[in-house]
């Protein structure tokens, strides 16, 4: 697997609201729509975006940083074939992603643009 660079942070957090203000008026990141998608996202100058979530149904607000690959399926396959678990793939209007969680018990996502 090849990868290509950082594609997203995300945060989820049970202050949604607050967090997403903060991004936007004191970091100053833009705002943008991700049909599809969950959550707030802002753009960062360099092409990647930061997700501000609620908490995940079981009260989660873990951080997930996202991977940037060519081709999500491929990397699925060569998760699985290392005995890495996997969700399924899934997909937003500009975005194909998976999760899985390494070593270290942190989630991870691996992420495809689609544009």
């Amino acid at each position: 697997m090849e990868i290509q660079g950082l594609a997203f942070v995300g945060t989820r957090t049970g202050a949604r609201a607050a967090m997403s203000s903060f991004v936007r008026d004191v970091l100053g990141l833009r705002p943008v729509g991700v049909e599809g998608a969950e959550g707030d996202f802002f753009a960062m100058p360099d092409g990647t975006s930061l997700a501000v979530t609620p908490p995940d149904d079981d009260g989660s607000t873990e951080r997930t940083v996202g991977f940037l690959v060519a081709d999500v399926a491929a990397a699925v396959r060569e998760l699985r074939a290392a005995g890495v678990d996997t969700d399924e793939p899934a997909e937003t209007s500009t975005q194909r992603y998976v999760h899985f969680r390494a070593p270290d018990g942190q989630l991870y996502e691996l992420v495809e643009n689609l544009a």
